[in-house]
Formats: structure tokens, sequence, C-alpha cells
């Protein structure tokens, strides 16, 4: 088999794919712009369409660096970086499982809890990009932003049913 069909196959790379480039990525960045334009922030991208292309191009450009450390650093660590479900019942364990989802994963390996590097280091990285090469605001906000939209997303994910795949009908 060769290098590059090997490398195809390797979990993680699928995933780098779709959460860097698919459609999930663009409207999280193309939502990021938009309230980046409401609020006119960074002030130095300006407004109109011209403010709000920075905006994406900004978004893209960190987004790529957060899921390029965040699967680089969970490859090597073996971190399962899919939110699971929790068992528990009601509202206040389920949150705080949604919540504590956001710092602590599996390892594929072991089976066993540990700390989400790579989700932290990803963030962490995009917010000293941010910060470092866009010139473009608070490299701690930016990674502390990020971790509170993952909470955000895990506690949707954990409270809301998941949505049923219905295959599709050939023609």
């Amino acid at each position: 088999m060769a290098e590059g069909a090997a490398q195809e196959k390797h979990p993680y790379r699928k995933s780098w794919k779709h959460s860097t480039v698919g459609k999930g990525a663009m409207g999280r960045v193309a939502a990021g712009a938009a309230v980046g334009q409401v609020r006119k922030s960074p002030r130095k991208y300006g407004g109109g369409v011209s403010g709000f292309g920075k905006r994406v191009g900004a978004g893209f450009a960190t987004n790529a660096v957060n899921q390029t450390v965040k699967h680089g650093v969970a490859a090597k660590l073996h971190e399962d970086l899919h939110y699971h479900r929790s068992n528990k019942h009601g509202v206040g364990p389920r949150l705080g499982y949604a919540l504590k989802s956001v710092v602590i994963t599996r390892n594929t390996k072991t089976g066993k809890r540990t700390p989400a590097a790579g989700r932290i280091a990803g963030h962490a990285a995009a917010g000293a990009f941010t910060q470092g090469v866009l010139v473009a605001g608070s490299g701690a906000s930016t990674a502390g932003v990020g971790l509170a939209a993952d909470a955000g997303a895990n506690v949707v994910r954990e409270f809301v049913p998941p949505r049923k795949h219905h295959p599709r009908k050939k023609k």
C-alpha cells in the first residue's frame, strides 16, 4: 500500500479536513465574521463588504491553526475529539458532564479519561496566532471564547435530540 493511501485512512485526517473546511466550519467562520461586523471588532478591519471579507479570512486562518494543532496533538496523545452524550439523568449532572467534556476527553487506546490537551492547545495556538500574526485581538480572549463556544456546543449536543439520518433514495 502506498504511503499516501495509508495517510488518507488515518482517522484524524478526515476529521481534520471536515472541521477545517467543511460546511460546519464555514458556517462557524461566517457567523463569527457577522458577529465581528456587528460589533465592529476588530476596528482595523473596517466596515462594509471589505471588512467582512477580512473577518472571514482571519476566521478561516484562525480556525485552520486551531484545528491543525488540535488534531495533531490529539493524534499523538490518542485523544478522542468527539463528544459522547452522557448516560446521566437530570439536568445538573448532564450539564456538568457537557461542560467538563470541554477539558476532559477519553484516550482512544486505554479508554481512560484524560485532560483534553489537543483541544486546549488548539485554542491556545489560535489565540497566539490571532494576537501575534493577525494583530487582531487578545490571544487569551480568543482562546477563552473558543473554549466557551465548545462548551456551548457540548451543551446543545447533550440536550438536543440527535438528528435522524435517512439514507438518500436512489433515482
